[in-house]
């Protein structure tokens, strides 16, 4: 080849590379490298001993903060090592965490929190401390959880999952978070503009373990209690349940500050909380075979089923067998005492497994609230429907609040949705063969005067 073509091949060779090089730090300029990873030291397993401070009187409290070594996201199993041993008698101050291990929080959007649901199917969304072991504990036995204390962080967020889950799947296609602050001082939040909800935190799931083998799914409630929703079972309030491993082991999250009793959108005023301090003892040779609640003035029991039918005929059945074992009474007694007494509700219907849960006086001269108004009252809004199918009174009655809300109030559909969740009271009205009737219920009181 010529020498003079060799040299211009040469000249265009290096002009290419040149261009390449310069192209290379250009790009090199637009994209910076990737920082290096973090890396955590290893530093070992904590020290248990450590997790608890001594009190005045003998008495123990122990610290239980959620970490990822303290927490499990959507998931029970029997044969988790526990995380914290305690004795009947000792109190917990037990720190929770927002669902999916923290990663609801304001700026996660609907998107991301619909996808930590796709992608992890059959786990629940909660994130879940614990387990507790409690060493006296065996089956048979009962385990008693006294609610002492409830502080929830200073936000919130409610949503419901685009054509997934919550009542009405199907009618709303399209998702939406909210996230809030809760004003402690006042103890309420803005749900929205001249919206003001009061602040009842409750743990939404709090249960021990199992008597199956295997992990299961933290969403359905059972004879463990777990995700029951029940509103009522506020600070003050005490939880018995029946132990079916030895140890109970005890978990609590999907802490709630506030909920309409239904949660009809999925979820409630959803949070975590800083501080759930409770107190736990064994109960020896009084076997129960369900779960109660005790609150200042009511026994509470319930029912729990796919269909609202079924989980209303347990909360009855459950209920004529506290009131026969503390009246002395039959059957039939207890039966018509409860017609007459007790106050049912429609605690979810959005877990799997719909929820009833009846409030009982315990002074025998008590009454609970029995009002079922049909059409407004002068202090709550009231949408009413009756049917043979419980499922379908609850549906028509709670959709017409929702509907209500859209037309009479002027507030957008996935906030009416979303209201109707956090503050409506689903009450359950006459049951009889042939008619089933739910009474919704919204208090005048949240919407603010003059706004």
């Amino acid at each position: 080849m010529p020498h003079h073509i060799l040299a211009r091949a040469a000249l265009a060779a290096g002009l290419i590379a040149a261009s390449a090089s310069c192209l290379d730090a250009q790009a090199q300029q637009a994209q910076p490298p990737s920082p290096p990873k973090a890396t955590v030291p290893e530093i070992g397993p904590s020290d248990p001993k450590l997790r608890m401070v001594a009190l005045s009187g003998g008495k123990r409290l122990h610290l239980l903060p959620a970490t990822l070594e303290t927490t499990q996201w959507g998931w029970f199993d029997n044969a988790q090592p526990p995380v914290l041993r305690v004795n009947s008698g000792d109190s917990v101050m037990i720190e929770t965490m927002m669902h999916s291990h923290n990663q609801v929080v304001p700026g996660a959007t609907i998107d991301q929190i619909k996808k930590l649901r796709t992608d992890h199917p059959g786990r629940g969304p909660h994130t879940v401390t614990g387990p507790i072991y409690v060493e006296e504990a065996e089956p048979g036995d009962v385990l008693k959880v006294r609610m002492n204390k409830i502080v929830p962080r200073a936000y919130a967020t409610n949503f419901n999952v685009p054509g997934m889950f919550g009542q009405f799947p199907k009618e709303y296609q399209d998702g939406q978070v909210k996230y809030l602050y809760l004003d402690w001082d006042s103890k309420t939040t803005d749900f929205l503009p001249g919206v003001r909800v009061p602040l009842r935190p409750f743990p939404g799931t709090i249960g021990v373990a199992r008597k199956e083998p295997g992990r299961y799914s933290t969403v359905p409630p059972g004879e463990y209690a777990g995700n029951m929703d029940i509103r009522d079972f506020t600070e003050g309030t005490t939880l018995y349940v029946p132990v079916h491993v030895k140890g109970a082991l005890l978990w609590t999250g999907d802490s709630h500050a506030a909920q309409g009793n239904g949660e009809v959108n999925l979820t409630a005023i959803e949070t975590a909380y800083r501080e759930l301090n409770v107190t736990i003892e064994v109960i020896k040779g009084q076997p129960i075979d369900f779960p109660r609640i005790e609150t200042r003035t009511s026994w509470i029991t319930m029912g729990f089923d796919q269909d609202l039918n079924k989980a209303f005929d347990q909360a009855r059945a459950q209920t004529i067998k506290l009131l026969s074992e503390q009246r002395k009474a039959s059957n039939d007694e207890a039966s018509a005492l409860m017609v007459k007494l007790s106050d049912c509700r429609v605690s979810q219907v959005v877990n799997i497994k719909k929820g009833v849960h009846c409030l009982s006086p315990k002074r025998t001269n008590g009454k609970e609230d029995m009002e079922r108004p049909t059409a407004e009252t002068k202090t709550h809004y009231v949408q009413h429907a009756k049917d043979a199918d419980l499922n379908k009174a609850m549906d028509t009655a709670s959709m017409a609040m929702i509907k209500w809300l859209e037309s009479k109030k002027k507030i957008a559909r996935l906030d009416a949705y979303g209201l109707a969740s956090v503050a409506m009271d689903c009450r359950i009205g006459t049951v009889t063969d042939k008619e089933k009737n739910v009474h919704c219920l919204l208090p005048k009181s949240i919407f603010i005067a003059g706004t």
